[in-house]
């Protein structure tokens, strides 16, 4: 069954500081901010939500379908998803923009400061969720603000599940906005730091954004996962992993973990046990897209950490 990845495609030139942002930022002077950071180690990856998303997806052996746009230097990206057999029906090349660029550096701690520049992304509304034939479900991660606001009611209107995951981008959205999606949504996303964010824009709390969905996931980093439902509230435990190199992408991967569970009908247990699998997975590695399991090998990680197979 195909997921509808609507969300971003994107270089991320990703950078490392060998210190502590917080040692080299004075509280006290953030009003006339001007810092420097040496970052001896630099590479550039595919990345963006969209296409972490269906990259994960697809290693678990799902159907991605990425609705996405990228720009005049995208070629590289077409080939890539090519080689991983990944359909390119959604996504639409704007000719006189760049694809999305992040900018990412990760310090000793593994904070990370971002910048952005969108480019392609701010055409994303441009494509159609009703273009692209049927589908099981959706999830609209960040992308260009129109876009997300567009896909979330193409498929609302449309009657397709989806995931709200504003992840990034959800800054870009006033309070009522937030309440809309949240409303329009069958499910949403989001991590600790966007959970109370959330909270602060919409007037919510936790509990309030659970009534109005059918499931709310709140991802904690090492401290594993929560996974509200009508019916119960599920605490998802991490799992081990033998040495932390990149969290990049880590919380897309989660989400193709999500995404996976409920294409095949798994329970909320084990789908968010395979989520949490999944960002383990990716932790280990550089980049958010350089891990290669395969199924085979995702399923004795599962067995081994949870006693049972999924």
């Amino acid at each position: 069954m195909k997921s509808l990845i609507c969300g971003s495609l994107a270089f991320d030139n990703i950078m490392s500081f060998d210190g502590r942002f917080s040692e080299s930022i004075l509280a006290d002077q953030l009003h006339k901010i001007n810092v420097g950071f040496l970052v001896p180690n630099m590479r550039r990856e595919f990345g963006g939500c969209a296409g972490n998303i269906a990259y994960n997806l697809k290693l678990l052996g799902g159907d991605p379908l990425i609705m996405a746009t990228i720009g005049q230097d995208g070629a590289p990206y077409r080939e890539r998803l090519t080689q991983l057999d990944i359909s390119q029906q959604c996504i639409r090349t704007i000719d006189d923009s760049f694809t999305g660029q992040a900018f990412i550096t990760t310090d000793a701690d593994g904070n990370q400061i971002t910048a952005f520049h969108p480019g392609a992304m701010s055409f994303s509304h441009f494509n159609k969720v009703a273009d692209t034939g049927k589908v099981a479900i959706g999830i609209v991660a960040p992308d260009g603000r129109d876009g997300m606001l567009q896909h979330a009611k193409d498929c609302a209107d449309l009657g397709i599940p989806f995931i709200f995951d504003p992840g990034q981008g959800l800054p870009m959205f006033n309070g009522d906005e937030l309440k809309g999606f949240i409303d329009q949504a069958t499910y949403v996303a989001v991590n600790d730091y966007e959970a109370e964010l959330l909270t602060s824009r919409t007037g919510l709390t936790l509990a309030g954004i659970a009534e109005r969905v059918t499931a709310l996931i709140v991802t904690r980093g090492e401290n594993g996962a929560e996974i509200f439902t009508n019916a119960e509230h599920l605490a998802i435990p991490s799992v081990k992993v033998d040495k932390v190199v990149d969290p990049t992408g880590c919380g897309d991967a989660f989400r193709a973990g999500i995404l996976y569970g409920l294409t095949n009908g798994l329970d909320w247990a084990t789908t968010g046990r395979l989520a949490s699998l999944m960002g383990a997975i990716k932790i280990a590695s550089q980049g958010p897209q350089n891990h290669a399991p395969s199924r085979q090998e995702i399923e004795a990680r599962f067995e081994q950490a949870f006693g049972y197979r999924f």
